[in-house]
This record gives structure tokens, C-alpha cells and sequence, in this order.
């Protein structure tokens, strides 16, 4: 269980990020790539170890859901038809507190595999 509870979780009209705020104080604007890309489902994750995909082409991608899922994380729907990642929120909050050096080693991966942000092609 997590030792953060959010208070709010609030979309952007633009649909391109997400405040979330906690009873501590804190508070985090995770960009909807940034939830996309490094989306807790299988399909992005895989089922073990060194098995987790990198996903391009999705700088635009869009928020279309958040759907509560119990009382520990909720899921979140995407433009793009993915909305199978279960973001709980301690991995909201790890987001929110590492986003931007997660996110930095994404775009190396992108960069290591001749991917880009702009182009969509298969996860790999």
C-alpha cells in the first residue's frame, strides 16, 4: 500500500497531461507520453525481466481516460487505444519524482534503436 494517498488527479484540456497531487503537499505534471511510454502494463513491460519494449511515435498521444481501479491505482486510457496499464499510486508518485530521468533514458533507448518520438512503428 502506499504511504502517499492522491488528493486530486487532474487532466489538461489539451489532454496531453496529468497533475497529480498528494496529502503531503506534492505535486507532479506527468505528460501523457511520459505515462504512455512507461505504461506498468505487460504489453509495455513484458512478463519478466529484460523482456520490457520500447514505444515511439508517441509524443502527441492523448489522455482519453482515468478510471479508478479499486482504491490503490487507476488506469488510464490513451488515444492511441492502449489502456491496459494499472498505475498505482506509488508508481504515479515514482513518475512524478524520477520522470525526468526515466524519461531521459527513454529518448537514449529511442536513440540506441534508431526510433523516434515522432514516428510510430512496433514497439521493439
Amino acid at each position: 500500500m502506499s504511504e502517499f494517498w492522491p488528493t486530486e488527479l487532474r487532466v489538461s484540456k489539451d489532454r496531453h497531461r496529468l497533475t497529480v497531487s498528494f496529502d503531503d503537499g506534492a505535486s507532479f505534471d506527468l505528460s501523457a507520453e511520459l505515462l504512455r511510454v512507461l505504461s506498468p502494463s505487460a504489453e509495455v513491460q513484458g512478463h519478466g525481466p529484460g523482456q520490457r519494449v520500447t514505444v515511439p511515435g508517441k509524443r502527441n498521444v492523448q489522455i482519453i481516460s482515468v478510471q479508478p481501479t479499486g482504491n490503490y491505482a487507476v488506469r488510464i486510457g490513451f488515444d492511441d487505444f492502449h489502456d491496459t496499464g494499472i498505475y498505482t499510486w506509488t508508481y504515479l508518485r515514482e513518475l512524478g519524482e524520477k520522470g525526468g530521468e526515466l524519461f531521459m533514458a527513454y529518448e537514449q533507448e529511442l536513440a540506441d534503436k534508431g526510433m523516434s518520438r515522432d514516428r510510430a512503428e512496433k514497439p521493439r
